[in-house]
């Protein structure tokens, strides 16, 4: 296993790159999300594949600094081995769904205790390890 990326929530979105890439992030790709939701990939320049995820609801106002976490993406080699893994351990995954189609990732999301959830990653077989410019061609 190994972590893909960070998501966090922000209120103003230009303002939140403006800072991470004076910090030294490159923006990688940008997915509407509807309803004026955005999303806004970043990688630094000598990382392979996307580190964070700036997501924009502007709709839900402004992020409470408590709650402004939207998830934490991690990579597993195979899901179905790591749910039953997970199950064993007695935690409980959502089911396995498919948001790219069939031929996409699978994922599954957890909640921890405190309501945080995370996101488990089976990329298709060939896919590159995390997000990369070929994912917006």
């Amino acid at each position: 296993m190994k972590t893909l990326f960070v998501s966090y929530r922000v209120t103003d979105l230009d303002r939140s790159l403006d800072f991470y890439t004076a910090l030294g992030y490159a923006e990688l790709g940008r997915v509407e999300a509807g309803d004026g939701a955005r999303l806004v990939i970043l990688k630094f320049p000598g990382e392979p594949a996307a580190s964070l995820e700036l997501v924009h609801r502007p709709g839900d106002g402004p992020v409470d600094v408590g709650s402004g976490f939207d998830h934490l993406a991690i990579q597993v080699e195979t899901l179905t081995t790591t749910l039953e893994t997970l199950n064993e351990a007695g935690l409980e995954a959502e089911p396995v769904q498919h948001p790219g189609g069939p031929h996409g990732p699978k994922t599954s999301w957890l909640t921890d205790p405190d309501g945080y959830r995370i996101e488990l990653v089976e990329w298709p077989s060939g896919h590159p390890d995390g997000i990369t410019p070929a994912d917006f061609a």
